[in-house]
Formats: C-alpha cells, structure tokens, sequence
C-alpha cells in the first residue's frame, strides 16, 4: 500500500465529523497537489509524495507518542482517533500547491550535471501552522486545542514570538505532542532519504 492509500484509509477510518468529506474530495481532486507534493525543497520529504509521506509518519509516530505509558498515566494526554487523526494528517496543509519543480545545475564527480530541485512560490503566504488551520476550517470545524496543536506544531522552530509558543505548548498539550512527532519524522525517519 503506498502513503496515499495509507492517508486516505488513516483518514476515512477516523475522520468522520462534518465536513471531512469535502476536504478529502478537495485534497484529491486537480485543485490540490497534496499527494505529489514534496514535503520541503531540500530538506526532509524533497521528492514527490514527500508531503504525503510526511503526514503518515507523523501520524504513526503522534500515535505511538500517545500511546506510551507515562505520556498517558503522567501527563494525562488522551486524544479521540478522530482528533489525532486530524492534526498529525493535515498539520502541513499549508505545503499544497506552493512548491514548483525545475532542473538544478549540481556538480557530481567533476562533472556538472541537471537534477531536479523544488522552490517556494506561497501565492498565500499565510504563515505555516495558521495557513493550514484557515484550509482546514473553510472545510470543518476544530476544537480549540487541534486548531492550537497545528498553528504551534513547528515549536520552537519557528520564526514566531517564544512567550507565544512557550504559553501555547504548556496550555495545549497536544501541540507539544504533535511538534515531537513532527520533529521525530522530520529528523528521525526522513532526515536521510534523500
């Protein structure tokens, strides 16, 4: 099964509140480059379906994160598969239809050769995590803490006020959940594939 099957099961199985249906129809219709995107342009996920790829990884490792013992009976995190779901498949939303392809000069044993490369043409330029909270809810409703989860799941990473972050990561757990996801596919999974 390939990362598109994959999210589109993840998805149907979990995601069922109004609305979920249309942003599906929209993720897979010619609107939308979300299954061929890359997830960056030279980084992590830099390849088609690298976006796709990314959102299931951080998927399965939110789940796993979620799922340990002292994250559970410790800090008292549980979630609905329907909420998790949610945030850890489409937290990078913002990506689609933003980067373009083109051919690349790089040298390779001594010789200087074209590759195919990416770069970020955002006709949105929203920010990250707010960009894919305003897709989301033109489609469906979030609760407080997914829309939070998704704006702050770059952490500290971002380019963003840190009292902000700080303040949002200790008011909804969820957010510091899914950024360890996130920062664990990007680095941990992805971070060698080149």
């Amino acid at each position: 099964m390939d990362y598109k099957e994959k999210f589109i099961n993840i998805y149907k199985d979990n995601i069922s509140r109004p609305g979920a249906e249309k942003l599906l129809e929209y993720l897979c219709s010619g609107s939308s480059d979300f299954f061929e995107a890359p997830a960056s342009t030279r980084y992590h996920g830099n390849y088609a379906g690298g976006l796709v790829e990314h959102s299931v990884n951080v998927y399965e490792c939110l789940c796993d994160y979620l799922s340990r013992e002292r994250v559970k009976e410790e800090y008292g995190l549980e979630y609905n598969d329907e909420t998790i779901a949610i945030v850890a498949l489409l937290h990078d939303l913002c990506k689609i239809n933003v980067y373009k392809s083109y051919m690349r000069n790089v040298k390779e044993n001594g010789s200087w050769v074209q590759v195919p490369s990416y770069t970020f043409e955002d006709s949105l330029p929203y920010g990250h995590g707010e960009k894919s909270v305003y897709i989301i809810s033109g489609f469906m409703r979030l609760s407080r803490e997914e829309a939070f989860a998704i704006r702050y799941h770059m952490g500290f990473s971002g380019e963003e006020n840190k009292n902000n972050i700080g303040a949002a990561l200790e008011m909804f757990p969820l957010a510091l959940a899914l950024n360890i996801a996130d920062m664990e596919a990007t680095f941990l999974i992805e971070g060698g594939k080149e």
